[in-house]
């Protein structure tokens, strides 16, 4: 759905715009480590030794190409953690407790979760003030979005009540076909307040920077997906203000 596209490049045009940004990898596959250059060989440590409380965040925070973005960086060893987390204490608010020393440092954390409603996506929930959904143009994601906003509304009611529903922006937009007209449409009628006007469309630019270890506005600045993250971005810190 674009779900760390768009954690990278919001990340990074928040850099860019001179706010100091935290990126936060809690996918198992790293994929946003990787795509800000990071290597994930013999990474140590990471945001698993974090949230099991082996090692202090300030450890494992690393520095990226944008001086003001920097990464809590993801691997494999991620794969345990749920596992690991369920004989915890307290085990949904161990991101928050981890991430707590360095909050007050940052203008902005992004946490990039994972592709499923598991435990390290309810510690993500618990350590946030706000969610935003990325939502590819396709019917399916609108089942998904519906399973999310659920979630939500039970981890704001029993766990986080600050949690709030920062925006929906639609990802993968292609106006040529009708189908994303109307997600769009529908999406518009349901939560109007929501929606982003901003649109990402499907971009080979996109695709292409991770490979390069690089946000798309270092990779190609003026590509149609770089621009469209721009713009994201300057919505976003409007509607911070």
């Amino acid at each position: 759905m674009g779900k760390t596209t768009t954690a990278v490049n919001l990340a990074a045009g928040l850099a860019l715009a001179e706010r100091s940004t935290l990126l936060v990898d809690l996918d198992p596959q790293g994929n946003a480590t990787t795509g800000l250059g990071i290597p994930k060989a013999n990474l140590y440590p990471t945001v698993y030794h974090v949230l099991l409380g082996q090692e202090p965040v300030e450890k494992a925070i690393k520095d990226t190409d944008l001086a003001p973005l920097r990464l809590l960086p993801s691997d494999i060893d991620l794969v345990g953690a749920e596992i690991e987390l369920v004989g915890l204490d307290k085990r949904e608010y161990r991101l928050k407790a981890g991430l707590d020393p360095v909050v007050e440092a940052h203008d902005f954390v992004i946490i990039d979760c994972p592709p499923s409603l598991g435990l390290l996506t309810i510690n993500a929930l618990v350590a946030a003030d706000s969610v935003l959904v990325p939502l590819q143009c396709e019917f399916y994601a609108l089942e998904g979005l519906t399973h999310l906003l659920k979630t939500v509304r039970l981890v704001r009611e029993r766990l986080n009540a600050r949690l709030r529903i920062a925006g929906i922006v639609l990802t993968m937009f292609d106006g040529r076909t009708s189908l994303a007209s109307q997600i769009r449409a529908e999406v518009q009628k349901h939560m109007p307040d929501e929606i982003f006007e901003t649109l990402i469309p499907r971009n080979v630019r996109l695709s292409e920077a991770p490979s390069h270890g690089k946000p798309v506005m270092l990779y190609d600045l003026r590509s149609s997906g770089s621009l469209a993250y721009l713009e994201l971005t300057r919505e976003v810190l409007q509607r911070d203000e």
